[in-house]
């Protein structure tokens, strides 16, 4: 079988949430299935250490698709000719882009519809582009598939496609993320807080994944916290609104948080594993990868208790409502004032964790593949 996959997310030292997900899916299908052939579509010039094995042969073919106009250039016009000549039995784009120019047989990953519930955190120009298209692309491939139930049933309610043409396919989790020794957790709260006991949020900072809320809820928490707790933020500020600028200008203790930014697996690990709880209360998400790697690191988990995340978490988080910011401020005073509370959530953490790995995603995906060769 001819495999060709939209590898455009495959960056070195850029791998994000989407590009995770490609590169440890893909990574196992190929070295699984030595007797099939894989095109990497590139949109730019590659790192060889994507190509995992002698059975890839890289293509790589412009323009850089790296904004809405550039998306349409790149799919319907550069994708086309690229599957031409390599006539595939089916093509897989990781990240919800199809050509509606190529006629084959497509399985396309759509991992969430965030921007038809929340259109208003996104740039004007691709709002219009998602809204635009991603109803077609759902339409027009073959098999789709996603990373959790919810995002299943969001897709059959917005775009009327039928529930079983969509492949549940769920997220896995970093191998990094594992408990950490004493000398470690110590260390790292040196590099970080300067010694001191932190709470972690990680993700895109934008308005959707309740920045605001959270500095709000981190406030109340500090009024009654006598052991000088720090909050680390981990991201890009992609989206930083005023309203998040606002709210963190007002904040009284806004000097107890720590931006890193973006970090590298090996000190996101560890900057997760030492904290007290990783704090997660989004009003939208597709999966929810953070919630995993907390699980793996033995880390206790607030979250929240609307779209997916109740499917992901199980019962081995604290569930918040992401609009109440009392409940926040609790959670975070239960989870740190309450060891048997925390050994509890570890507990059932490493039970929950179980049901998600990187191997169960590439063998899901595969199985999606054959599907969409029927």
């Amino acid at each position: 079988m001819k495999i060709a996959v939209n590898t455009r997310l495959l960056l070195k030292n850029k791998l994000e949430g989407i590009g995770w997900f490609t590169y440890e899916s893909l990574k196992r299908i190929v070295l699984s299935h030595p007797e099939h052939q894989f095109y990497f579509i590139f949109d730019r010039s590659f790192n060889h250490e994507f190509i995992f094995a002698d059975n890839v042969t890289p293509v790589v073919v412009g323009p850089q698709a790296r904004h809405p106009i550039l998306h349409y250039i790149w799919f319907e016009f550069s994708i086309p000719i690229v599957l031409r000549k390599i006539k595939p039995d089916v093509f897989v784009s990781p990240d919800a882009y199809l050509s509606l120019s190529a006629n084959y047989s497509d399985l396309v990953v759509i991992h969430d519809l965030n921007f038809e519930h929340f259109p208003e955190h996104m740039p004007w120009l691709a709002r219009k582009y998602y809204r635009y298209f991603t109803p077609k692309f759902a339409r027009k491939a073959k098999r789709i598939a996603t990373v959790s139930e919810f995002s299943k049933q969001d897709i059959v309610e917005q775009y009327g496609v039928k529930s079983d043409k969509i492949d549940v396919v769920y997220n896995g989790s970093n191998e990094l993320f594992k408990p950490l020794s004493e000398d470690v957790v110590k260390k790292t709260k040196e590099n970080f807080t300067k010694g001191c006991n932190y709470f972690v949020f990680v993700g895109a900072l934008n308005p959707r994944k309740n920045l605001q809320n959270i500095f709000q809820a981190f406030d109340k928490f500090k009024v009654n916290d006598d052991t000088n707790t720090k909050f680390v933020v981990v991201g890009l500020k992609m989206y930083w609104s005023e309203e998040i600028k606002a709210v963190y200008n007002r904040m009284k203790y806004n000097s107890d948080v720590i931006f890193t930014g973006r970090l590298e697996p090996d000190d996101l690990s560890a900057v997760v594993g030492s904290a007290i709880a990783l704090v997660y209360t989004s009003f939208f998400e597709g999966f929810g990868i953070p919630i995993i790697e907390a699980y793996n690191a033995e880390v206790p988990v607030i979250t929240s208790n609307v779209t997916s995340m109740p499917e992901i978490a199980g019962d081995a988080s604290i569930l918040v409502d992401p609009s109440n910011i009392d409940q926040i401020a609790n959670a975070m005073y239960q989870v740190s004032s309450d060891s048997s509370l925390a050994k509890s959530l570890i507990e059932k953490g490493r039970t929950r964790r179980k049901d998600f790995s990187w191997d169960k995603t590439a063998d899901n995906l595969w199985k999606s593949i054959l599907k969409t060769n029927t």
